[in-house]
């Protein structure tokens, strides 16, 4: 299967070299910060023009491996709530993008939660987005795509077991990037206070109450389906470390602070 680009030429460019300078731009590495090995990061999925300079703050930190698991949303009704694709490729303007047959079938024999579904994939931007960052920086990589569209917490746990399961049986290294917007459409101020609500939870690695906090202070991360099933993987790994590399808003961006959506990068090692 061949899934083509939904986005390009609009959440990103369409011309190649105009992509790959931008992607330069926004990859910035710091001589004297050599890049580290990862189990995890977050990273957001909005335009590259609000965004793009988040997620290129966190990836130039990571020594990439050639396998990676991209965790992100299903933001639209159609398709499965639980959605991978174990076979083809992804077209971006940059080339094709493989996916890895091996690790997306010992992927769905650990989760039978996730279902084989294209329809999820066909228009959904989150995963898409990550593409681009990913060709430039690491072209040997392969990939899984994962999309979440359920809400419920017992069912992103059991996505976070079978994740932990894969990662902990496995002889070579695999990135497992989480994709998620925070706050929407609330003034500027309300969304960096709710923001660090949200990011507190991260930073200490609790679903549940990353969940909770998020439903009970009606913070609209859409990508708390991926966050609770992230840090669910991360606690059965024993992992302890996290780092908020860079937050942003659109209004930083946009200037417009009366309906602005939060941007966090991290890593989780």
């Amino acid at each position: 299967m061949l899934r083509l680009p939904a986005v390009a030429g609009r959440f990103y460019p369409s011309n190649p070299a105009e992509l790959t300078a931008l992607i330069h731009k926004y990859v910035v590495s710091d001589p004297s910060t050599p890049a580290i090995q990862v189990r995890a990061c977050l990273v957001p999925h909005a335009g590259y023009a609000y965004s793009g300079h988040v997620a290129g703050a966190v990836l130039a930190r990571i020594a990439l491996p050639r396998k990676i698991i991209i965790l992100g949303v299903r933001h639209y009704p159609r398709g499965e709530p639980a959605a991978v694709l174990s076979n083809g490729s992804w077209r971006t303007p940059l080339g094709d993008a493989q996916i890895d047959e091996e690790l997306a079938e010992a992927l769905k024999k650990a989760c039978p939660l996730l279902r084989e579904d294209s329809v999820a994939h066909r228009t959904e931007h989150s995963l898409e987005v990550q593409l681009p960052f990913l060709q430039i920086l690491a072209p040997e990589f392969r990939f899984v795509p994962v999309a979440l569209g359920t809400v419920r917490f017992e069912q992103l746990a059991e996505v976070g077991e079978g994740l932990a399961r894969v990662l902990n049986n496995r002889n070579d290294d695999v990135l497992l990037l989480t994709t998620s917007d925070l706050n929407h459409y609330e003034d500027d101020a309300t969304t960096r206070v709710k923001d660090r609500k949200a990011i507190e939870q991260l930073l200490a690695l609790e679903p549940r109450v990353l969940y909770d906090t998020c439903r009970h202070e009606t913070i609209s991360m859409c990508g708390l389906g991926p966050a609770t099933a992230m840090l669910t993987a991360m606690n059965r790994l024993g992992v302890k470390k996290s780092e908020l590399v860079k937050y942003a808003t659109s209004a930083d961006v946009s200037g417009d602070r009366s309906a602005a959506v939060g941007y966090a990068g991290m890593l989780f090692s």
